[in-house]
């Protein structure tokens, strides 16, 4: 009786347009819980005093005053996301305390980015020193709710591209195209080449390709969860633009069409249409990350991730696991090309749950304990043999 006056209530939000109200109703339910009201908007358990957020002025690149970060919800990878699941580490690594500054020097500035498809703002970090030649470039698609200095500060990479000398873009996604700024990874309008959000993230690319000194031989995209789901979208729709995408809690092309498959394809990893899987020129060097206990996006994502980005080989992969000082275990699978070169990795955290692994605290969805997903995503990245 309770199980049916629930989906009927899940059904009447649903037509409503109360698509948060009607996801939270469903994950009572598949959790065997009583009859409840649902609440105007879904409560987040308590969590420990973070780090603050830093943020830099658009203007001048200085670094401003600390604020507290605000967490209002998990960032799902579609419009209505599950309960709320953020990790809440005993005790970062120190190292990565730093990690929330932008370099002196260093510039991080917005930029607006318009064609027949539409407009979208985007920042973009250039590191103080160029090294000498043409730089590599990877684009960030945050996930739901979240921003791109949201994602820069949790992630670490400008850190990273200071260091290593590369730009980073993080294309912003308005609430305006999707109420809590998913990425509209489950829309068929937005899985097609030239089309859609796709093309306006491919247009993005090429503008800074061309306006800066950028190989085009080394342009890679990333994503968390919606942003993970759009980057694998970007793989399979523009393989001649990207040398290498890294997926993190996201799902694979072709997964949903629709918001009741995109919930499906979260609740319980909805294999991708045969269409999309076959649909790429050439397979796009690929590095997944996810944790097991992920209950926003069930891991299984992560298999079909693989098996969709895995038409260059049938090897078995080569399997080792670790665990991090103070942090997760990991189990780490590699498969190779047939001519032995690395293009596939897998990467499954033990014991997390929906946030981007390594990520520093004055970031939204992080979690410190490692291993530090962008640091493997820029190895990964960086291994692979130019065009």
């Amino acid at each position: 009786m309770y199980s049916q006056n629930r989906m009927s209530e899940a059904a009447r939000l649903v037509r409503q347009g109360r698509l948060i109200e009607a996801t939270d109703t469903l994950q009572r339910l598949l959790r065997g819980h009583g009859q409840a009201q649902p609440s105007p908007t879904p409560q987040p358990p308590p969590q420990r005093p973070v780090s603050p957020i830093i943020d830099i002025d658009p203007a001048t690149g200085e670094i401003l005053p600390p604020r507290s970060p605000n967490h209002p919800s998990p960032p799902p990878a579609a419009r209505a996301p599950g309960p709320a699941e953020r990790a809440t580490p005993q005790r970062p690594p120190e190292p990565s305390r730093a990690r929330s500054r932008e370099p002196s020097g260093a510039r991080f500035r917005p930029h607006t980015f318009a064609d027949a498809h539409g407009t979208r703002a985007y920042k973009l970090f250039v590191p103080s020193r160029a090294p000498d030649g043409p730089m590599p470039l990877i684009v960030m698609l945050h996930g739901c709710t979240q921003s791109p200095d949201d994602f820069a500060a949790g992630t670490g990479m400008n850190l990273l591209a200071e260091q290593h000398g590369f730009l980073v873009a993080y294309p912003a996604q308005p609430k305006s195209a999707n109420p809590q700024k998913c990425w509209n990874w489950f829309n068929p309008a937005d899985q097609q080449r030239d089309k859609g959000e796709p093309a306006l993230i491919a247009g993005i690319t090429r503008s800074i390709i061309n306006d800066h000194a950028v190989d085009p031989r080394r342009v890679y995209i990333a994503g968390l969860s919606a942003g993970g789901a759009a980057a694998a979208v970007m793989a399979a729709t523009y393989p001649d633009l990207y040398a290498a995408v890294g997926v993190h809690s996201g799902l694979p092309c072709g997964a949903a069409r629709d918001i009741p498959s995109a919930l499906a394809a979260m609740r319980t990893g909805a294999a991708p249409s045969p269409r999309a899987t076959h649909a790429r020129a050439r397979p796009v060097p690929t590095i997944v990350f996810h944790a097991d206990k992920d209950t926003t996006v069930h891991p299984r994502n992560a298999e079909h991730i693989v098996a969709q980005s895995n038409s260059g080989t049938d090897r078995p992969p080569t399997v080792t696991r670790g665990q991090v000082p103070g942090g997760h275990a990991y189990t780490r699978s590699i498969y190779h090309g047939p001519d032995g070169r690395p293009v596939l990795e897998q990467w499954l955290i033990h014991g997390a749950g929906h946030a981007w692994s390594g990520g520093h605290p004055s970031g939204t969805y992080t979690d410190p304990l490692g291993p530090d997903a962008s640091r493997e995503m820029l190895r990964f990245f960086l291994e692979q043999p130019l065009a």
